[in-house]
């Protein structure tokens, strides 16, 4: 810029300047009023805007946080569909082929006792003894009574035949003849209950001696020498508890959607837990004739051979039964909604909407549910679903959470 025009600018300078001097004060302190308040005004509307602005952008922001809190997040799997073949393993109890707590019959203390807990008998083994004066006594009563009742018999035998002779020779009435009669058959009649009685008393006594009735493993022993026992299972306690280990019986409770597919002398599998890898031969020997109410079940009966006793009865173990007919479709079990009108399972389509399906369960694996209806292969379930949710609810799916196998996030 040349010397020339700084110059001419340096002269509109001085002359406002020298205006300004020449302007009363008054007026040159009103102009630098006007000049302040306009100054503050500005200041005060870009404040203004400034906070308007910075409470925009914080609603925004608010907004959008109570927005992305408000979306609810979800896992989801899809059915897998079984193939309608295999074993379902249900669970069963062990019992002996024959069980039977063994009571007595005759009253008396126990004398001695001759087979514990875990000892391994024979049919007709004696198992314990017991002291029974009162029926000893009995005994030796009616065997004196009989005798009595004999004696007393052959005395009237004796006098009908004498009573008979003198008829012939018309020395005695008839109504003489029939008394002696009736006379002896009164004592044969009083013998044969003498009999009958002392017969009674010695099969009483032989139960002093407590045998086992099969071949078996004694379970229990209840007693000890000294014991008072009381005849009868009405009120006394069982002196042993004998179980045959070889062959064993499996009871097993089958639901009604497999009623259908077991018939009698068809191969199972036991397995037990604590016997890891063991696989045990079964057959169906017996089936129930009809499904049970409660548990709209049917109760079939596995013989299991058990000649090495590695099983033992009252265990508990899993028994491979054939499966079901036709396919199903199963779900984890944590994707169950329980609800006042029944089992439910949370579907969400492409668009995130929920809607909550109705759902038959046939049957209850554990970890897994097996769904007769309500549910399609292609549909996408949500696992682990709040108790809120309801149908129409928007959610967003879980990048890469969608699963097969019936397996999910939890």
């Amino acid at each position: 810029m040349t010397e020339k025009t700084h110059a001419s600018l340096a002269i509109p300078a001085r002359e406002t300047e020298q205006g300004e001097h020449q302007l009363p004060p008054r007026q040159r302190e009103w102009k630098r009023a006007k000049i302040a308040v306009v100054i503050v005004f500005v200041l005060l509307v870009v404040g203004t805007l400034r906070t308007v602005i910075a409470n925009v952008m914080q609603n925004r922001e608010v907004t959008a946080t109570a927005q992305q809190n408000a979306t609810q997040y979800v896992n989801i799997v899809t059915p897998t569909q079984t193939d309608g073949s295999g074993n379902t393993l249900l669970p069963g109890t062990l019992r002996g082929y024959v069980e039977s707590p063994i009571y007595a019959r005759a009253t008396g203390y126990l004398l001695h006792w001759y087979a514990d807990i875990g000892a391994r008998v024979k049919q007709g083994q004696l198992l314990a003894e017991l002291d029974t004066p009162e029926i000893d006594q009995e005994l030796a009563q009616a065997l004196a009574q009989r005798q009595q009742i004999n004696s007393s018999l052959a005395l009237a035998k004796s006098s009908l035949e004498r009573w008979q002779q003198l008829r012939q020779r018309d020395a005695v009435s008839q109504q003489e003849l029939d008394e002696r009669q009736s006379t002896y058959t009164q004592d044969l009649a009083n013998l044969a209950a003498a009999d009958a009685n002392v017969k009674r008393l010695q099969q009483l006594e032989s139960f002093k001696r407590i045998v086992a009735p099969f071949t078996g493993v004694v379970t229990q022993r209840n007693v000890d020498v000294g014991d008072l026992i009381d005849a009868g299972s009405g009120t006394s306690r069982a002196l042993f508890a004998l179980a045959q280990s070889d062959p064993l019986r499996v009871y097993v409770q089958l639901p009604q959607a497999y009623a259908q597919n077991v018939t009698v002398g068809q191969k199972v599998v036991v397995t037990q837990a604590e016997l890891p890898g063991q696989q045990f031969n079964g057959t169906i020997t017996h089936m129930s004739g009809a499904i049970d109410v409660p548990t709209r079940s049917l109760q079939i009966e596995v013989t299991l051979p058990n000649p090495d006793d590695k099983l033992r009865p009252g265990a508990y173990v899993q028994v491979a039964v054939p499966a079901a007919a036709h396919a199903r479709l199963t779900v984890p079990g944590n994707a169950l909604l329980f609800r006042a009108e029944g089992p439910r399972l949370a579907v969400v389509d492409a668009k995130g909407v929920v809607s909550l399906h109705k759902v038959v369960i046939a049957q209850d694996l554990g970890q897994q549910l097996e769904i007769e209806s309500g549910i399609d292969p292609t549909d996408r379930v949500i696992i682990n679903p709040s108790d809120s949710i309801a149908d129409g609810d928007h959610v967003k799916v879980q990048p890469q959470s969608q699963q097969k196998n019936g397996k999910g996030a939890s």
